[in-house]
C-alpha cells in the first residue's frame, strides 16, 4: 500500500469516477490509474469500485468506508507534514487561499499586504473561484482556507465559521431619479432595468428572494459575476446597479452614486471554511484573526474541536460595527 494509491481512489471519487479526468488530474495514464486501484485492493481483499468492463460506476458498500478512511489517512499524512514543518521553521510555508472576485477585489488587499510584510517566508496565494469550487479545493487539499459568502455551509466536511456581515447598494449614474426617492423601495427599484451578480453570487439569492416576497417582478438587463462589470454599465446607462456595499469606493466611484438597500435585502454573512481535522499553522491561524478580529486562536480552536460549525450562528458584533466601517469609507452611512 503507498500513498499514490490512495491519492488514486479518492481523486476517482472526486472526478465522478472519470478514469480519463482522474488520470488528468494525476499526470498520469488511465490504465496507470486502473492499475493502482487494482492493487490496493487486491492488497486489502475488498473491491472498492463497482464496474461495467473497465468503466467504473460508484462505490461498493465496503468501498464507503475504505474511501472514509483513506481521506483520513491522506489528511492525517498532510497534517504530519505540516506539524514537522511548524517545528522546524515557524517562519516560512505555503498559504492558498481559494476566495471569491469580491472578497480578493475589495477585501483582501490590506490584509495580504499585511500579511506579506508580516510573513516575509510564507508564499501567499489567492485561488478566485466560484463558492462551490472553493468548498471542493479545501476538500481535495487544494486550499488551505476559503472566504465566500455562499455555499460553505453545504459541506459536512468543513469548518465554517461567521466572517463580517454586509449589505447591498443601488448603484446609480449622478441625476437618476432614484436618488430623489425617500425611502428607496422594492417598487421604485422594479420599474427601472437592474444589473447585478450571477445567481449564486455576492448574496444574489437575497436579491431575488425580496422581490419575490413583494410579488415584484423586475427586468434584470444584465448580469455580471463581479461589480466592476456592473459599475461600467451602469455608467453608460444600461440600468440600475446592485452590489455589495464594499464593492462602492466613493472616491474611485466618482461617477456614481450608491443608495443604501440594508433595508430592502437581507443581510448577507461572509464565511470563513477550513477542512475538518487540518493542523493550522501559526501563520494560518495570523492570517484568520487578521481577516476578522473575532478569530482567534482559541475562537478557531473552539470551532475545529466542535461537532457543528462554529461556536456563533452569525458574526459578534464587532463585526457589525467593521460592516458599518466600510459602508461609511464608501459614502453610503453618514458620519456621525
Amino acid at each position: 500500500m503507498n500513498f499514490q494509491q490512495l491519492r488514486t481512489v479518492v481523486e476517482a471519487v472526486r472526478h465522478g469516477f472519470n478514469l480519463t479526468a482522474t488520470a488528468e488530474a494525476l499526470f498520469t495514464s488511465q490504465p496507470g490509474v486502473s492499475r493502482q486501484i487494482r492493487e490496493l485492493e487486491q492488497e486489502i481483499g475488498v473491491e472498492i469500485f463497482r464496474r461495467y468492463g473497465k468503466r467504473l460506476l460508484g462505490l461498493t458498500a465496503p468501498g464507503e468506508t475504505v474511501v472514509k478512511i483513506i481521506e483520513r489517512l491522506l489528511l492525517e499524512a498532510e497534517n504530519l507534514r505540516r506539524a514537522a514543518e511548524e517545528h522546524s521553521n515557524q517562519r516560512s510555508g505555503h498559504l492558498i487561499v481559494a476566495t471569491t472576485h469580491t472578497q480578493a477585489r475589495y477585501v483582501l488587499p490590506r490584509l495580504v499586504s499585511a500579511f506579506k510584510r508580516d510573513h516575509p517566508e510564507v508564499k501567499l496565494a489567492l485561488q478566485q473561484s466560484r463558492p462551490e469550487q472553493i468548498a471542493e479545493l479545501l476538500l481535495a487539499g487544494r486550499a488551505d482556507i476559503g472566504i465566500a459568502t455562499e455555499s460553505l455551509s453545504n459541506y459536512a466536511d468543513l469548518v465554517v465559521m461567521p466572517g463580517y456581515e454586509w449589505s447591498h447598494v443601488v448603484v446609480v449614474p449622478e441625476g437618476h431619479p432614484l436618488l430623489a426617492a425617500a425611502p428607496l423601495t422594492l417598487a421604485a427599484l422594479a420599474t427601472y432595468p437592474l444589473i447585478t451578480y450571477d445567481p449564486g453570487f455576492t448574496g444574489r439569492p437575497h436579491i431575488d428572494e425580496a422581490f419575490a416576497r413583494a410579488r415584484l417582478r423586475p427586468e434584470i438587463a444584465l448580469t455580471a459575476l463581479d461589480a466592476d462589470v456592473i459599475k461600467t454599465y451602469v455608467e453608460l446607462g444600461l440600468g440600475v446597479g446592485i452590489i455589495a456595499s464594499m464593492a462602492f469606493d466613493v472616491r474611485r466611484d466618482h461617477s456614481l452614486r450608491a443608495l443604501d438597500a440594508s433595508a430592502l435585502f437581507a443581510v448577507n454573512v461572509t464565511r470563513v471554511a477550513l477542512r475538518k481535522g487540518t493542523y493550522l499553522r501559526s501563520f494560518m491561524l495570523a492570517f484568520l484573526e487578521g481577516f476578522a478580529a473575532h478569530l482567534t486562536p482559541a475562537f478557531v480552536s473552539k470551532a475545529m474541536a466542535s461537532e457543528g460549525s462554529a461556536p456563533e450562528a452569525h458574526p459578534p458584533p464587532a463585526v457589525e460595527s467593521a460592516r458599518v466601517a466600510w459602508a461609511r469609507l464608501a459614502g453610503v452611512l453618514p458620519e456621525h
